[in-house]
């Protein structure tokens, strides 16, 4: 049976390649993901402990930023021989033109002891005293700076102000290494330019023979109550953690879409054993009346499953390889920090040939199992031309039954709040179309070929005539289709339906001309207050919220303030100002205030000018819903000096034109340049654009799913119509020409990738519609939006790649002369 098995392989190999190929892509995703992956893993552990390789031990900050003047007591422990206090935060650096250097400006503050630096300097040195900066090579060869001259820098706490520039450092690759600048600077500049009370931690270096046990002892009787002392070894462990930490979660994202390639990868390696077992009906029972057990037969067609897999494994591994350093040269051109090059380990390779190798056996099983079940008599028989066997009953009730409750349950995700249900629903509703596939697909078959046939004539009836006669193996064909297409059609409707959301909330609640955002961080202290003493602006509001006895406190301006109240209870919207405050109703009546009521707000007193309904949520989960109260943005200031907002509206004032108004701003923000200035469209555009990007890191993930789907398509096309050999042959006998053998089989392709994509978009819009509800029932103005551009071309590429599958089973079906044809057995 093994030189059977492997003969058999030989003879057949052509039509098992497309399957081959399903494989080969399935494990290529997976393998690829883990050897890039395994590859940025090592770079990480290489790259951990890249700035503390003279730190012996640490004091870290727990809760409240370390002040200076415990810096000051470690130095003078016994046994320290330097220690220096480092914080990281954001800044920014003003270009040669004048305008911020892009992107995230990451800041750190430089050790200024020799024994505790650890940076890989370029050129020059690191700072030693105030006013001195060191940037990362790639930011001083962009702008063309040079050591000695003056760049200005700034931040969340300071302006932009001039600094020496004394040397550049290499970052590449270390976790400070984040698309912008690296900006260094020595401890109190630092502490300027960031806004912060204090430092992170304190770098320790233990002198000589130092027991650092002992020494980490001294320091903790030293060290005040919020903060925790580590030594070398819990340093560099959690410097590890954190470097993969994020790469771990991204491992898990890249293999749940490996996983869904995996999967419909199976489903067509499942189909195809499926027919190519069914078209050796006489050879398998020639088998049995030889003497062939059906034990022998079901073990060799899952050693040909087994080699099969493992080849196309192999295959996959090689291919994942090429994809991982694909995925490395082309993520640094997209300005994605990425280090370390291909790591291929052992476990890799042994997990993508097991996984592959499982995978196509298991999906061998089932049709192994039935060809086994073949009797000799069939050798009799023309196998050819046995009808596909109809779905049972009980698969039938069942499939309806699921389909049911999946759809019941996309349904009543909303009402019962649950965003389980929406998951659960969705899966059900596949599970039931997978069940119900041999009745929905031919009917579905049925219904689009009926508009071709008034086109086509006769060709497009032998077309539907073919696609149905077998509706087992039509479902099976479509379903693969059905996974990839539904996720991607999901991402896609939820997508458009979040921006459209978002668009919305923006045109509610920012009702001004232009938003200030802070890059990366909050707004600088003193921008709000330059803003307002520009004559050209009329209004400006810096977003804050802080959190004082159980009640949310609300920066307002009595402008603004009406544009996201739903309702105004009691009192009067134009007696708000400063000395009074809005009270939310529910906040209201728990505490028993209304319209006229003193309010106290950390020792202040405050009357209440109106009791309001607002519908937007409340940040602080230790808040109730609906405890909030609005002030106006000095009495915020006054009662919370320290908090700071990320975003700032402004308006122009009365008479003076948009282009005057963003000269004003601009001129205030060219000391900031660690904000943002943009108009509302923008400001759309930069809150959407996280979805885009996400939408097509998504799509391009998924559409490996839909190219296997596809191949399954080509592939149940090309064996089938080695399957009709000889009927094609009489057909055309009997003067069917070439091309309309071709348009035959194009159509048949057409209809089942027709039938999956229209599956597939309907139960990805399901999906994204329940959650739409769910999020507009919790919060939200959320509706679903249909982009119906997208999902036309999703359609318009399923036909297109359906026509492609049908031109080599057309040639394969036109290359036998008609009376070779007629003769096959």
């Amino acid at each position: 049976m093994l030189r059977l098995t492997l003969r058999s392989l030989r003879a057949e190999a052509l039509r098992l390649l497309l399957s081959t190929l399903a494989v080969v892509l399935g494990v290529a995703f997976i393998a690829g993901t883990l050897i890039f992956v395994d590859g940025m893993r090592s770079g990480a552990y290489e790259r951990a402990g890249a700035f503390d390789r003279h730190t012996d031990l640490g004091v870290y900050a727990e809760r409240q930023p370390i002040p200076a003047a415990l810096v000051d007591r470690v130095r003078a422990v016994d046994g320290v021989a330097a220690a220096d206090g480092e914080l990281t935060g954001t800044g920014g650096v003003l270009g040669a033109d004048g305008r911020p250097v892009l992107g995230y400006g990451f800041l750190a503050a430089v050790p200024t002891d020799p024994a505790l630096r650890s940076y890989q300097v370029v050129a020059g040195r690191l700072p030693d005293r105030a006013g001195e900066v060191a940037l990362d090579a790639p930011t001083v060869a962009q702008e063309g700076f040079t050591l000695g001259a003056p760049v200005r820098v700034g931040g969340t706490g300071a302006p932009a102000r001039p600094y020496t520039l004394v040397g550049t450092v290499d970052v590449a690759g270390t976790v400070r290494d984040v698309g912008g600048p690296f900006i260094g600077l020595t401890g109190p500049d630092a502490l300027a330019v960031t806004g912060m009370a204090g430092y992170g931690r304190i770098m320790v270096a233990a002198g000589p023979g130092v027991d650092e046990a002992a020494l980490a002892t001294r320091l903790a009787a030293v060290t005040d109550a919020g903060t925790v002392v580590k030594d070398r070894r819990q340093i560099l462990d959690e410097a590890v953690e954190d470097a993969v930490r994020d790469l771990r979660q991204f491992t898990m994202v890249l293999l749940i879409f490996a996983g869904v390639a995996v999967v419909v990868a199976g489903f067509v390696i499942a189909n195809t054993f499926a027919i190519v077992l069914a078209q050796r009906t006489r050879q398998t029972a020639l088998l049995r009346l030889v003497g062939a057990t059906r034990g022998q037969v079901f073990r060799a067609a899952l050693l040909e499953s087994a080699l099969i897999g493992l080849v196309a494994s192999a295959l996959g591994v090689l291919l994942g390889a090429a994809l991982a350093a694909g995925m490395g040269a082309l993520l640094p051109r997209l300005d994605v920090p990425v280090s370390g090059g291909l790591t291929v380990t052992a476990s890799t390779v042994l997990l993508s040939l097991t996984l592959g190798t499982v995978l196509t056996v298991a999906a061998a099983l089932l049709p192994a199992w039935r060809g086994s079940r073949v009797a000799p008599v069939a050798a009799l028989t023309d196998a050819a031309v046995q009808p596909g066997r109809p779905a049972g009953r009980l698969r039938l009730a069942a499939g309806g039954l699921v389909l049911a409750a999946g759809i019941a349950a996309l349904l009543g995700a909303a009402a019962a709040a649950q965003i389980a249900l929406v998951a659960l629903g969705g899966v059900l509703a596949f599970l039931g179309i997978v069940l119900f596939g041999p009745v929905l697909v031919p009917a579905m078959i049925r219904v689009l070929g009926w508009p071709v046939r008034p086109l086509a004539g006769a060709t497009a009836g032998l077309a539907v005539a073919n696609a149905v006669r077998n509706p087992r193996r039509a479902a099976a064909t479509t379903t693969a289709l059905v996974i990839g297409i539904s996720l991607v059609s999901a991402f896609l409707v939820g997508g458009r339906s979040t921006k459209d959301g978002i668009e919305r909330s923006v045109d509610a609640q920012i009702g001004v001309d232009f938003v200030v955002t802070g890059i990366g961080g909050d707004l600088p202290a003193p921008l709000a207050g330059e803003l307002r003493a520009r004559p050209e602006l009329g209004v400006v509001h810096e977003e804050r919220t802080a959190v004082t006895d159980r009640i949310e406190v609300r920066a307002a301006h009595p402008v603004l303030i009406g544009r996201t109240l739903t309702a105004v209870a009691a009192g009067d919207l134009a007696r708000f100002g400063p000395g009074t405050v809005l009270v939310h109703e529910e906040l209201a009546a728990a505490r028993g205030w209304r319209v006229g009521s003193t309010v106290t707000l950390r020792g202040r007193p405050f009357r209440v000018a109106a009791v309001v309904a607002d519908d937007t949520p409340v940040a602080g989960g230790t808040v109730a819903e609906g405890h909030v109260l609005d002030v106006v943005d000095d009495d915020f200031s006054v009662l919370f000096p320290r908090e700071r907002g990320y975003l700032a509206e402004i308006d122009p004032a009365a008479g003076v034109g948009a282009a005057q108004a963003r000269a004003a701003i601009e001129t205030v923000l060219g000391r900031y340049p660690t904000v943002n200035l943009m108009d509302q469209a923008a400001y759309k555009k930069m809150l959407t654009g996280t979805v885009d990007m996400l939408l097509g890191f998504v799509t391009a993930l998924l559409g490996l799913a839909v190219v296997i789907a596809l191949v399954g398509v080509a592939n149940t096309l090309s064996l089938s119509v080695v399957e009709r050999t000889r009927e094609n042959a009489v057909l055309r006998a009997v003067g069917l020409s070439r091309r309309r053998m071709r348009a035959m089989l194009a159509i048949e392709a057409v209809l089942m990738a027709l039938v999956g994509a229209l599956l597939g978009i309907g139960l990805g819009a399901g999906v994204s519609a329940s959650a739409m509800a769910l999020l507009n029932r919790i919060g939200g103005d959320f509706h679903v939006v249909l982009p119906v551009g997208q999902l036309a071309l999703i359609l318009a590429v399923a036909v297109v790649a359906a026509l492609l599958a049908s031109v080599l089973p057309a040639r394969r079906a036109l290359a036998r002369p008609v009376v070779a044809a007629l003769a096959d057995q």
